[in-house]
């Protein structure tokens, strides 16, 4: 934990005295609870699944696409926690899937539905195709599980945002946002919490992740230098993730309280300080291909060759947001996490439009990434999307 934290530039857990301060009630619910994390095997769903298996709860069933991830999962809680008195089951399942709705339909039911799955990438943008597969991952998917959540007599259904969903510039975060409108819809019929994320460190596929596996490949380090990001740690994720889940009200939306001036940071940053945490100097070089000759050189001498550029990619913003000028805060309920206060608003023929338009297109069997480009900016007339024809798959 020291070594992240120390990456990100805190001295500091940011939720410890909240969770410290509210453990007993989310102890005594968890622990008279039935819970299903839906993307429980994704580096937050693994998180939060943590938090709850730690509460010792009375089941606790865990789905998700990826087997090889859902085996690390059981591992590792068993080779830390150990096992719970409550049932503990994993299920290597598409949460879009026939599969999934039988599963579902045959099953217990759940006090509690989490939904940690999401494509999370900007780079998902790149081409119509997957595209579609984020529409379909970050908006239908979680409208049908919140409905079968309802009808199976849930009494909360949370959701994972990110902070990319306030003011977007880019699909994925105009998806979530999208998302956010349906689950206002859906709230009138079922409480409903979520939180929107500063990136995670270290998460599943992220640079940070990179970083490790550049590394074990003896590969330089790259990243964009005027990109700025909040980051919270794996553990911080699943905090937030449980208290609004369980200490939310209907439509909160939870985020953490990280300050602009203090807690913004590069990634090149990032990568200087991994590099000296681990014993190596960090050598700029003027281009990739320099990068890439040098490692075995650099590496003799204790030094390791990086990469720094302008983010010039589709989708990059210079810093992410939280929250959006008119949203009502409650920033006094806890030291650490600020709440969005939403009011159940949303426009159900806009809603209807983007549904339809989507049918059309899949039945169609042919669309193109303008097609949706226009749909979402007829979602969100505001969005503001950054083209350049330039993709993260382009750069190293």
């Amino acid at each position: 934990m020291d070594f992240i934290l120390d990456l990100i530039g805190r001295d500091r857990e940011l939720f410890s005295t909240d969770v410290h301060a509210n453990e007993k009630e989310l102890s005594r619910i968890v622990a008279g609870s039935t819970f299903l994390v839906i993307g429980g095997a994704g580096s937050i769903g693994q998180a939060v699944t943590r938090e709850i298996f730690r509460r010792n709860p009375r089941r606790l069933h865990v789905v998700d696409i990826s087997e090889n991830n859902m085996v690390e999962l059981v591992r590792d809680l068993r080779s830390s926690i150990g096992y719970i008195e409550g049932e503990f089951a994993t299920f290597a399942i598409d949460a879009g899937s026939a599969i999934f709705d039988a599963f579902f339909e045959d099953g217990p039911g759940y006090d509690y539905v989490l939904n940690l799955s999401a494509l999370k990438h900007v780079r998902s943008e790149k081409d119509p195709w997957t595209l579609m597969r984020l529409v379909d991952v970050n908006v239908f998917n979680t409208e049908k599980t919140m409905m079968q959540a309802k009808a199976k007599g849930s009494s909360r259904y949370f959701c994972v945002s990110t902070d990319k969903a306030a003011n977007p510039v880019n699909m994925m975060g105009a998806s979530k946002r999208i998302m956010e409108m349906f689950l206002m819809r859906r709230s009138l019929e079922m409480p409903v919490s979520t939180a929107r994320f500063a990136n995670v460190a270290f998460s599943d596929g992220s640079l940070l992740f990179g970083f490790n596996r550049r590394m074990e490949k003896e590969q330089p380090l790259s990243a964009p230098n005027d990109v700025r990001r909040y980051f919270v740690t794996p553990k911080e994720s699943g905090e937030l993730c449980l208290m609004s889940c369980l200490l939310g009200e209907n439509r909160d939306v939870f985020f953490p309280k990280l300050d602009h001036d203090l807690n913004l940071i590069t990634f090149s940053e990032i990568a200087e300080r991994y590099l000296r945490r681990i014993g190596y100097e960090p050598v700029p070089c003027a281009s990739e291909e320099e990068a890439r000759g040098r490692v075995q050189e650099l590496k003799a001498q204790h030094k390791w060759p990086v990469h720094f550029f302008a983010s010039d990619t589709t989708g990059e913003k210079d810093f992410e947001e939280f929250f959006m000028e008119g949203e009502k805060l409650d920033m006094a309920r806890f030291g650490s996490v600020g709440v969005i206060k939403n009011e159940a608003r949303y426009d159900e023929a806009r809603l209807a439009r983007f549904e339809a338009r989507i049918a059309e297109l899949k039945t169609i069997g042919k669309w193109t990434r303008g097609d949706l480009i226009d749909l979402f900016n007829e979602m969100i007339p505001d969005f503001n999307h950054r083209e350049t024809g330039k993709f993260l798959d382009g750069r190293m």
